[in-house]
């Protein structure tokens, strides 16, 4: 006689799903949007207004003659951009302009960068007062801080020629020294903003990283670049795009050290051509088609730096 089959073990019983919530995923989606709707209607109001405006009139002939109401302003459509475009002086001053913001924004992230390391090595007091320093630095007018700068290097006066023994060298007189002049000063008010941001990425780094980094005998430059630099990479976007802006709008330094340009505007930078056009000579279409052109250019910089950084985090 046969035995009966032993009985099958009884199925464990099913954890029910979770419902899928197409309305909570939405509304979860659109929480943060609801956070920075106050936000962005005040940055809407206070920048796209003006930019609104800037645009407009940068396609009509305005000049003091309709700024004063005795004659309407004339549409022109491209004009100006086309005149833009003719313009030697415009060009070249594009392409200087652009050069010397690349030159400050390396200089500044350089030193910002290299300040941040050292405030970890140093001990309480000297951080203290490096910090101190530097953040006074960069509460500083940039029009005071360009007028002290230009007594320390002035050719009778100045510490600085008597130090290096230049004699009576003035450094505002030639094209590169001017702008090395105004290089040095806009990194001087400018690295205490990195120093401090990315010093305070790197207390948040784990202590654990750097001893393994230090155990597998990585330089402090390895250490920069293979473990820090990674993990600061949100951090030094927001930092470097921070400077591309402020570096390439520089106005106060170039006007007040250079006397508005340099000799023959030997000098100028689209900002300070922005100002000579527009006020000087009142062509104020012309210079608001110059501020067009600045937006595009900084735009275009912004969104290409961050594509690469994208991709190689991507690669990485």
């Amino acid at each position: 006689m046969r035995g009966r089959p032993a009985p099958r073990a009884a199925a464990p019983p099913r954890t029910p799903r979770p419902p899928r919530g197409r309305g909570r995923t939405r509304g979860a989606g659109l929480t943060p949007w609801l956070y920075l709707a106050p936000a962005l209607v005040v940055l809407g109001g206070l920048l796209a207004y003006p930019v609104q405006q800037l645009g407009v009139i940068s396609l009509f002939r305005y000049t003091q003659a309709q700024v004063s109401g005795g004659e309407p302003a004339t549409f022109q459509g491209l004009g100006n951009y086309r005149e833009l475009l003719a313009d030697e002086q415009f060009r070249q001053v594009l392409l200087t302009t652009v050069l010397f913001a690349a030159a400050c924004v390396v200089s500044t992230l350089a030193v910002g960068c290299a300040l941040a390391v050292l405030l970890t090595r140093v001990s309480a007091v000297p951080r203290l007062a490096l910090m101190l320093a530097g953040l006074g630095a960069w509460a500083t007018p940039a029009v005071t801080g360009s007028t002290v700068w230009l007594l320390l290097f002035d050719a009778d006066f100045g510490p600085v020629n008597r130090i290096l023994g230049l004699g009576d060298h003035s450094w505002t007189y030639g094209r590169y020294s001017a702008f090395l002049l105004v290089l040095l000063e806009v990194v001087w008010c400018s690295f205490p903003f990195v120093m401090i941001t990315v010093y305070a990425g790197i207390r948040a780094v784990p202590a654990e990283v750097l001893e393994a980094a230090a155990l597998d005998g990585a330089s402090q430059w390895r250490v920069w670049r293979s473990v820090l630099a990674p993990m600061l990479r949100p951090i030094l976007v927001v930092v470097t795009v921070q400077s591309v802006i402020w570096d390439f709008k520089v106005f106060t330094q170039i006007y007040v050290m250079t006397g508005g340009g340099g000799i023959a505007g030997q000098n100028l930078v689209l900002n300070v051509y922005a100002y000579q056009k527009a006020f000087a000579s009142s062509q104020y279409g012309l210079g608001a088609a110059i501020g067009v052109v600045m937006l595009l250019v900084l735009l275009a910089v912004t969104l290409v730096y961050l594509r690469l950084l994208r991709r190689q985090g991507e690669e990485l």
